[in-house]
C-alpha cells in the first residue's frame, strides 16, 4: 500500500468523541474490508513503519513501554499532517502522551479486518516492529551536532 493511501484511510480515523473507536477505528475496518487482502497486509505494513519511525529516545524517555506505543498511535491517527510534524519537532509529541489509550485498538484493526475477510487468526509478522524500543537506531546515544550541521 503506497503512502497517501495509508493516510487517506487513516483520515477517517481522527478523535471525534468520547469513544473514538466506535466511530473513526469502526470506519476505518468498514473501508479495509472493502479492499483486498494484499491491501490489508499492505496497511499493517505501513501502520507498523511509521510506528517505528516514531519510536525513538527524544519521545520516549518518559513514558513505560505500553503507554510509549498507544501514544504513538495516538500520533499517526492525528494524520499526516500533525505526524510529520512531531517528526520534524519531537516538542509536539508530548501532547499525546494524555488520553491515548484510545488509540490501542488502532494497533489491531489489520488483525481485525483479516479475521474478517478469512475466518480465521492472523499470525503475522511486519518488516517493522512497532513495539517500543525495537527501533535501536532511534534509541542509540548520539553525539551532539557539530556546529554548523
Amino acid at each position: 500500500m503506497d503512502e497517501d493511501t495509508f493516510w487517506q484511510l487513516l483520515d477517517v480515523c481522527r478523535p471525534g468523541g468520547p469513544d473514538p473507536d466506535a466511530h473513526g477505528l469502526a470506519a476505518l475496518r468498514a473501508r479495509l474490508a472493502h479492499r483486498s487482502l494484499t491491501e490489508v497486509v499492505g496497511f499493517a505494513e505501513r501502520l507498523s513503519e511509521v510506528l517505528y519511525r516514531l519510536d525513538r529516545r527524544e519521545y520516549g524517555l518518559r513514558l513505560p513501554g505500553d503507554a510509549f506505543l498507544y501514544t504513538r498511535a495516538a500520533v499517526v491517527a492525528a494524520g499526516r499532517a500533525e505526524y510529520e510534524a512531531v517528526l520534524r519537532d519531537p516538542r509536539r509529541f508530548a501532547p499525546y502522551s494524555d488520553g491515548h489509550l484510545w488509540a490501542e485498538p488502532l494497533l489491531y484493526v489489520p488483525d481485525r479486518v483479516y479475521r474478517a475477510l478469512t475466518g480465521r487468526e492472523w499470525d503475522r509478522s511486519t518488516r517493522y516492529s512497532y513495539e517500543s524500543s525495537s527501533h535501536r537506531a532511534g534509541w542509540e546515544d548520539r553525539p551532539p551536532a557539530a556546529p554548523g550541521r
